[in-house]
């Protein structure tokens, strides 16, 4: 019995001194020490540490006017780290909370950008470079006067060309299988999708081929 008591004592006073612990940390970080902690680390490429600072400045000072600038600097200790999918999220739930954010610019042209480094050569699928293109083109629809506007010009470009290549190359391994139909729509398609990539040359001698083709099958038949 008096073993049990020491032990209830002894939890208790942990407990009481683990509060004290915990609110004396937190009165000591005001919101402007952990902003400046989280950038500091941010800076210094320690972006685990940034995204914690940050989380404990939105936990503890939820209606801190630095809150919102740990939301985006987060999602860029996100991007930063490559966990595009954290980044993203992040991202848009920054557009969520405030969507008249002067930011808002920088951070549609972030979400292209880690759809952008995810984009596959273009033997693989191109998911990534659709949603990049999409999100870019979102950006100048919308803030078509933003710097930003400007500087995903030459991501969209490179979407383009990725997609292009990889329809000319659907083309291309179609037309060595002898389906020649199938590959005369895909080079059809990159003159029509992506004139001004810098392949429609090649896809307008494999349509020529592919119309020769398919005219030999049918004096054949």
């Amino acid at each position: 019995m008096v073993m049990r008591r020491l032990i209830l004592t002894v939890v208790a006073t942990a407990l009481v001194a683990s509060g004290c612990a915990f609110f004396q940390t937190q009165e000591e970080k005001t919101a402007q020490d952990l902003a400046s902690d989280g950038m500091e680390q941010y800076e210094n490429g320690r972006y685990r540490d940034a995204i914690k600072s940050f989380e404990n400045l939105k936990d503890w000072y939820p209606f801190s006017n630095l809150a919102s600038l740990a939301e985006l600097k987060t999602a860029d200790s996100y991007y930063q780290l490559e966990e595009y999918e954290d980044a993203v999220f992040a991202y848009e739930e920054f557009i969520n909370l405030h969507p008249r954010n002067e930011a808002v610019p920088y951070v549609i042209y972030q979400i292209g950008r880690c759809y952008y480094e995810q984009i596959e050569t273009i033997d693989r699928d191109q998911t990534a470079s659709r949603k990049a293109l999409d999100t870019f083109g979102r950006l100048k629809q919308q803030y078509p006067d933003s710097p930003y506007a400007l500087k995903a010009e030459e991501h969209i470009r490179e979407c383009l060309k990725h997609l292009a290549g990889y329809e000319f190359n659907v083309g291309l391994f179609y037309y060595k299988t002898k389906h020649y139909r199938a590959a005369l729509h895909r080079f059809m398609a990159v003159l029509s999708k992506y004139p001004d990539v810098g392949i429609q040359h090649k896809a307008l001698e494999y349509i020529s081929l592919c119309e020769e083709s398919l005219k030999s099958e049918t004096v054949e038949d």
